[in-house]
């Protein structure tokens, strides 16, 4: 059974009567609720908890960790930003959803700013499968739309990602790179855009389809065996001698 731990910073439920509405249970439970018929061992964790909820036992228990910020990305402990950086680099699956962009854990993943085109748009936005042979895409159309959305556009400042999955049309025009794999380490790492907190996105099934499919192919390989790093002495600099 897959561990996946669900991170919310928790704060637009608790402020934004317009966010508690939509999700009463947190974002974090509207996701864990929408993954439960998967069969996943699931966690909650949020910031407010003692180490964000993020503990190192719970980590090492973590196949893959989702991972939602807004407005809180600077109250996220640095201690504990490195504590799941080397989790990922170890092994533990991440995926960062919409504005987890701009989260201290996925900017250190990336070594870029993470920086893009903003706009609360409020309008349609279209996501195209791009790479339809994907296995974070199995059971998606071609496209799926969600009515109202928040607005991302290029440029996105991340490095080229390994495979990109989805991308994103605006009706203003805009275009974005919505759906992006990365590995670090022996970690994979999964950037899925959709997610505003005044929209009901992660009630969508499409939305949710992504996420679980995504939390399968990010879990590390079972019986995967990782040789530790080996650091012997240099090879001898002498010439090797040449038989005529």
């Amino acid at each position: 059974m897959l561990r996946v731990t669900i991170w919310n910073e928790n704060r637009h439920e608790q402020n934004d009567e317009t966010v508690a509405r939509i999700y009463p249970r947190g974002m974090h439970g509207a996701i864990s609720e929408g993954l439960e018929p998967e069969g996943f061992s699931i966690t909650l964790a949020t910031l407010d908890q003692p180490e964000h909820g993020l503990t190192e036992e719970l980590l090492q228990n973590t196949d893959v960790l989702i991972w939602w910020g807004h407005t809180a990305h600077d109250e996220v402990r640095d201690e504990i930003v490195e504590r799941v950086h080397k989790r990922v680099l170890e092994g533990m699956g991440f995926i960062a959803l919409h504005s987890a962009h701009y989260s201290k854990v996925f900017k250190k993943l990336m070594g870029t700013t993470c920086s893009l085109l903003w706009r609360v748009a409020d309008e349609k936005e279209r996501l195209w499968v791009v790479n339809p042979a994907h296995p974070i895409v199995q059971g998606i159309d071609r496209f799926f739309e969600l009515e109202q959305e928040e607005m991302y556009g290029e440029v996105f400042d991340i490095p080229e990602p390994d495979e990109l999955v989805l991308l994103s049309w605006f009706q203003g025009g805009e275009v974005f790179r919505s759906g992006c794999t990365f590995r670090r380490g022996h970690g994979k790492i999964f950037y899925f855009r959709p997610g505003h907190e005044t929209y009901p996105t992660y009630h969508n099934a499409n939305v949710i389809r992504i996420i679980a499919n995504s939390v399968r192919w990010a879990a590390p390989v079972p019986d995967l065996i990782i040789p530790a790093p080996s650091y012997g002495p240099w090879p001898s600099q002498e010439p090797v001698p040449v038989q005529v």
